[in-house]
């Protein structure tokens, strides 16, 4: 009887597998891009040299304080997150010389402290755009490099970040 010859197998050539491997993770890590903006974006007052220490009356500082688990204290007085804005809002114009004295504790989630630091913010941006309707028939969006100016000069954002303190219990 006749015998079937066995064929050698088939065989894929892998020596120019490295290289493909290679020029495959050069391409991703050229195409590929890293975002690298973390944070907060917070602009520094510049250092000054010798700088005296004012007192501030007590009644120019809003004490708010946020605790580990979200709670939000306005002078002492619990208030819910949605309500920082108006409030702080009413209490500026009441007091334009106001300074919030924004403190948190370490454990505070990050997304409450952003939250809240979102709501500061906009309290002063609405009160800006007030103003500038009221002063140039526009809002802040519109106006020019000018008007900015004389706008942040008139409702100067004063916002204290204090040093977080360690939970107590």
């Amino acid at each position: 009887m006749f015998r079937k010859k066995k064929r050698p197998g088939a065989e894929i050539s892998s020596s120019g597998l490295a290289d493909i491997s290679f020029l495959l993770l050069l391409f991703f890590l050229v195409t590929t891009t890293i975002d690298v903006d973390t944070g907060i974006d917070l602009v520094l007052p510049p250092w000054v040299e010798n700088a005296e220490q004012v007192q501030v009356k007590s009644e120019n500082i809003a004490n708010l304080l946020v605790n580990e688990v979200g709670d939000v204290l306005l002078d002492e007085k619990i208030i819910g997150i949605p309500q920082i804005k108006p409030e702080i809002i009413s209490r500026i114009k009441a007091n334009p010389k106001l300074i919030i004295s924004y403190k948190t504790v370490r454990d505070t989630p990050y997304s409450i402290y952003i939250t809240v630091m979102d709501q500061l913010k906009l309290a002063y941006q609405d009160l800006r755009d007030e103003y500038s309707r009221e002063k140039f028939g526009i809002t802040t969006d519109q106006a020019d490099d000018e008007q900015i100016q004389e706008i942040r000069k008139a409702i100067p954002q004063r916002i204290s970040l204090a040093e977080p303190t360690q939970a107590e219990g």
